[in-house]
């Protein structure tokens, strides 16, 4: 069975079209496509397409299928998984159970949603409108997050929790479910399991799309850093209503020197983005076809371009240094922040932040300093003499 190609187009406005005419440009090139609506409350990509998107698939057309995430089914998965268990408290406190009809869908749930779906589908390519690329940052970190909390609450080995049962229920004046616990862990860890998997697959990748008159060049820089600091790179940026160039000779000064303005606005993105390709549309092209065949023509479109290891520099003869690179393209020394904590370092760029796990090295080290020069970050450890062999 061939891997999924998952192509999450995240940005403003625009983004409806630029997924549906993704969507469409691959299910041209005879492969099965799925186009999945996400975190869309507007029906955005509803007007797109002219269409009403349900959570139930549908043949939009030929090798393309059409559908939304389902937040509601999946606020219900998720309480279903522990409802029953948690009868016998609810009984004890003389509170009646909800019925499904009365459940409605919490803040953070259509992140849920998308990381449920990702794993389950089946097609050659899945295209999502993703939510906007804060949110989806912030989705995208959710499994290893989640993943660290569920080590962290509720460990694996069992022996602690076996050995408080009598006297946790002595005080509650309740069973403790331990064993139910554990199981339900179990099934968190593997569904947490599958959605990071997903996420990393080689074949997954986010594709960043703008307005040409949104003037969000600077707001993209930090976007790429966030998505960097969780392991992504975009596979391109999309710049939507690019006006032609022959409106620079317009005699309608207004118009000519606006023409200009985005033109040097467009040359200072690419030059910020020389890494990675940068496709624009045209204000006349409206509809999603006419939009695939100007970002696309015939060819296959933008691959995914997974992101390189973050390597360890041995310096130790030289200058008694090991220097981690941790390649976060986009990134601003204002936004950066770094704590050392055991055998974690705590890297924040912004409104983002991850725990990283020192390599195994570097836990015997103490930080020395870091720097960041051309959107790498690197950080400077000095072999610590107490733990450091000799």
């Amino acid at each position: 069975m061939t891997a999924t190609r998952t192509i999450l187009v995240s940005g403003d406005r625009a983004a409806p079209v630029v997924a549906a005419a993704t969507a469409l440009h691959a299910a041209r090139r005879g492969l099965r496509t799925v186009l999945l609506a996400a975190d869309d409350p507007h029906r955005t990509l509803d007007a797109a397409l002219g269409v009403r998107l349900e959570a139930a698939p549908t043949a939009y057309a030929p090798g393309l299928t059409v559908a939304r995430t389902d937040e509601q089914a999946a606020f219900r998965h998720a309480l279903g998984e522990i409802g029953g268990r948690l009868k016998p408290a609810l009984d004890l406190l003389g509170a009646d159970p909800l019925d499904p009809e009365e459940l409605t869908s919490l803040p953070g749930t259509a992140r849920l949603a998308l990381l449920r779906a990702l794993p389950a589908a089946d097609a050659d390519v899945l295209v999502v409108l993703a939510p906007p690329p804060a949110d989806l940052i912030a989705t995208l970190a959710l499994p290893e997050q989640l993943e660290r909390y569920l080590a962290r609450l509720v460990p694996e080995q069992r022996q602690a929790a076996r050995a408080l049962r009598p006297l946790l229920a002595g005080l509650a004046g309740v069973p403790m479910p331990a064993d139910w616990l554990y199981e339900a862990r179990g099934k968190a860890a593997g569904a947490l399991a599958a959605a990071r998997a997903a996420i990393t697959a080689p074949g997954t990748s986010v594709r960043l799309v703008t307005s040409a008159d949104a003037h969000p060049f600077d707001e993209l820089r930090r976007i790429r850093a966030g998505l960097a600091l969780h392991g992504h790179l975009p596979d391109a940026v999309v710049v939507h209503g690019v006006l032609p160039d022959a409106a620079t000779g317009s005699p309608d000064p207004w118009l000519a020197a606006l023409a200009r303005r985005r033109q040097d606005e467009l040359a200072a993105l690419a030059a910020g983005c020389a890494d990675l390709p940068v496709l624009t549309t045209g204000p006349a092209e409206a509809t999603p076809e006419a939009v695939a065949d100007r970002l696309y023509g015939t060819g296959p479109g933008p691959g995914p371009r997974p992101a390189g290891p973050w390597t360890v520099e041995d310096r130790l003869a030289a200058d008694g240094l090991l220097v981690w690179h941790l390649d976060l393209p986009g990134a601003d020394r204002a936004d950066l922040d770094l704590v050392r904590r055991g055998d974690e370092l705590v890297v924040g760029l912004g409104a983002h932040r991850r725990v990283l796990t020192l390599p195994s090295a570097l836990r015997r080290c103490t930080v020395a300093g870091a720097g960041l020069h051309d959107g790498v970050l690197a950080v400077r450890f000095t072999p610590d003499p107490a733990l450091w062999p000799r």
